[in-house]
């Protein structure tokens, strides 16, 4: 695996690759990978002849008080991973390559409607960032297909959303939410837990679960909104918010939408933890 740091350096092994005709595949991350961010490796693979990742902490997508600081760092053991995985180019640019004149004087890309709530609402400024770092990965490396994990659902649809209105010619593949044993879903913050406080955490999915079966047969979503809310606080963590939502718009889900989404987030000791579940009615 080839590991580059500048565009230059970027830009001149993907013109290499794009004389020679090859199909080019791109997953980016923040680092810190685990099992989720493998599978869309391996997911990438079977779409494209090259693989490119990068490892980006990404600091237009975090507010002030967020985590940025405390976010976890492995590259070393990332780059393993990645190996292992048969990745052949690796990107880690750093803040002022990415963002040369700095956040507050950089362009940016904000998709409307769909970033606006969830954790848009709860993280004002957040899907911002995400869009704007994208677009900006997209046209460095200009890749064929891109792989997205699931488990950030809204993401996934401000991304597939930007992509359409800004007819980039890039097909966004979808990656389906790797878990832990306790139906935990598998993300970097999981490392803030306690191994008590993940049992704990636990809880957010199968409450999920247990809301997806009473979809089946009732249709009172915001009492069972409510219920889904005291299960969860119940359990010790605190409810950020979690909503059935129609699975393309994410506007509130309606009686008559057969193709629909629950969206969770919840506090977990010093964790944010997201989740969700597509629901076919």
């Amino acid at each position: 695996m080839k590991t580059v740091s500048q565009t230059t350096e970027l830009r001149q092994q993907i013109s290499a690759w794009r004389k020679q005709g090859l199909k080019i595949a791109f997953v980016p991350t923040m680092g810190n990978l685990h099992a989720g961010h493998i599978s869309l490796v391996a997911e990438a693979h079977k779409h494209a002849d090259k693989i490119v990742a990068s490892i980006f902490i990404n600091p237009m997508q975090f507010a002030a008080n967020e985590d940025i600081g405390n976010y976890p760092r492995t590259m070393d053991a990332d780059k393993k991973k990645l190996i292992a995985a048969n990745t052949d180019l690796l990107f880690t640019p750093t803040a002022d390559i990415i963002y040369p004149k700095g956040l507050d004087k950089q362009s940016y890309v904000e998709v409307p409607n769909v970033s606006d709530g969830y954790c848009g609402e709860s993280r004002p400024g957040h899907f911002r960032g995400v869009s704007t770092v994208v677009c900006k990965l997209f046209n460095l490396v200009q890749p064929d297909v891109a792989c997205f994990g699931l488990k950030d659902y809204q993401q996934v649809q401000v991304i597939q959303t930007m992509v359409e209105d800004l007819s980039m010619p890039i097909e966004i593949i979808p990656v389906a939410t790797m878990r832990e044993q306790s139906g935990l879903a598998m993300s970097s913050r999981n490392n803030y837990l306690t191994a008590e406080e993940k049992v704990t955490a636990a809880t957010l999915n199968k409450t999920m679960r247990w809301l997806a079966e009473q979809l089946k047969s009732n249709k009172d979503f915001s009492a069972l909104m409510a219920q889904a809310k005291e299960k969860i606080d119940a359990s010790g963590m605190k409810t950020d918010y979690i909503h059935i939502s129609h699975a393309r718009t994410l506007n509130p889900a309606t009686a008559d939408d057969n193709d629909i989404v629950i969206l969770a987030a919840a506090h977990c000791g010093k964790a944010r933890l997201i989740d969700n579940i597509q629901v076919k009615l």
